[in-house]
């Protein structure tokens, strides 16, 4: 048998059009629903009574992430017999990964390698997520010489190409991004380069980014600007030398304003500093499904609604943003599934700033001689199947049945 340590073996393409055909067959049983689509075509409106569900124009699953769960599907039927691995989690969505966990696919530790790495054999298959996965992980998997399955988003890959052309011209990246994230992980790792010299820098809010333009404008010290970001910074940063030239990219999930902001505010910085522009780059790197998501919220916000609900995983990136948008127009709620409506008084939902669910009374729904309006939609990574689960608890909580909806 070749030495596992230099075996290296190439990513492996599932999509057989024999395996593709049984796989949508069982991701549509699994994921989709015939409600929503009816209320899709109903121009994303359905009245019973007086009951009104209203769904954004986008919402739900993306490109992306409908091709990671197919995938992860097909590697299952195609290796049959062997073991599969998965890096953490294939999508942020419990129900999804939860599927996975019954197919007998195995999750792997995605924030720290440990020795189920070193354990790793030429039979075994490893699924990379959508978000992808550090260079490290990636060296490790095929040194072992198991096989691998990228599902890799390919929004996430154009961020890639984008950070390492900023490491090959010597400027550094600045991430907008979540620092611990699965995405920004493996971004922060193209950043440094083909030859591992590159440099970069994860900020999140405009509070980190008006902490770094000050540092740019040199109002305040390199040890103060390391003792906030110090465990966000590439190996071996130095602020005085790998500031010096910039590019920002993002988490292709994050709030689209937001990195645009922040954009203008580093880009005003490095100006003042030098005198010009020549110093700085950037690059659009939000995910048109992210951006598609944000846009259809802002529409259906113009519209009259009583209450928000936002469905998806707690650990979602892109579907925590679509609730910032809405707490701030109108009472949102950010639920898991319809098991968090409790009843017409009680909602259980994920709170941002406390990080936890919180169980709210919420009065808005409980008159039932009173016209009602509930919007809903759900980030990038929520199935069909869950949010027609949440239209049909709203309905059966307002005294419509299940025979009745199934009817129209």
């Amino acid at each position: 048998m070749s030495d596992p340590k230099t075996k290296k073996r190439k990513r492996i393409n599932v999509r057989r059009p024999d395996v593709m055909e049984k796989v949508q067959a069982e991701v549509q049983r699994h994921y989709e629903s015939s409600i929503v689509e009816k209320i899709r075509a109903n121009d994303g409106s359905l009245t019973v009574a007086n009951t009104t569900i209203k769904l954004a124009r986008q919402f739900g699953f993306c490109y992306g992430v409908e091709r990671a769960i197919d995938l992860a599907y097909a590697a299952r039927k195609v290796f049959e017999n062997n073991k599969i691995y998965l890096i953490g989690e294939i999508i942020h969505n419990q129900e999804v990964n939860r599927q996975l966990d019954e197919m007998d696919i195995v999750s792997l530790p995605w924030k720290e390698m440990n020795e189920q790495y070193d354990q790793l054999t030429e039979d075994d298959v490893v699924i990379v997520p959508a978000f992808g996965a550090p260079t490290s992980y990636i060296d490790k998997i095929e040194e072992r010489g198991a096989a691998i399955v990228d599902t890799t988003c390919g929004d996430v890959m154009k961020v890639w190409r984008r950070v390492r052309g900023y490491a090959k011209q010597g400027y550094t990246s600045i991430i907008h991004g979540k620092a611990g994230h699965e995405e920004t992980r493996a971004t922060a790792s193209r950043a440094l380069g083909d030859n591992k010299d590159g440099h970069y820098i994860v900020i999140l809010t405009l509070e980190d980014t008006d902490f770094l333009c000050d540092y740019l404008l040199g109002k305040i010290s390199s040890e103060a600007l390391m003792k906030r970001f110090g465990n966000s910074v590439s190996p071996g940063f130095d602020p005085e030398i790998h500031l010096k030239k910039v590019g920002v990219a993002n988490q292709t999930t994050m709030l689209k304003s937001e990195t645009e902001e922040i954009q203008k505010r580093v880009c005003r910085a490095i100006s003042e500093r030098d005198g010009k522009t020549e110093n700085f780059q950037f690059f659009d790197t939000i995910c048109g499904a992210t951006q598609e998501r944000q846009d259809a919220l802002f529409d259906m916000l113009k519209g009259h609604m009583d209450v928000l609900l936002v469905v998806g995983g707690y650990n979602s990136s892109n579907t925590s943003h679509l609730v910032e948008i809405g707490q701030e127009e109108l009472p949102t709620f950010f639920i898991q599934n319809s098991d968090r409506l409790n009843s017409l008084e009680q909602i259980v939902h994920f709170d941002l700033e406390q990080k936890q669910e919180v169980t709210t009374q919420h009065a808005n729904l409980l008159d039932l001689d009173k016209d009602v309006v509930v919007g809903i939609t759900a980030g990038a990574s929520c199935p069909s199947n869950l949010i027609e689960a949440t239209i049909k608890r709203i309905f059966e909580l307002r005294g419509v049945s299940n025979e009745t909806l199934e009817k129209i």
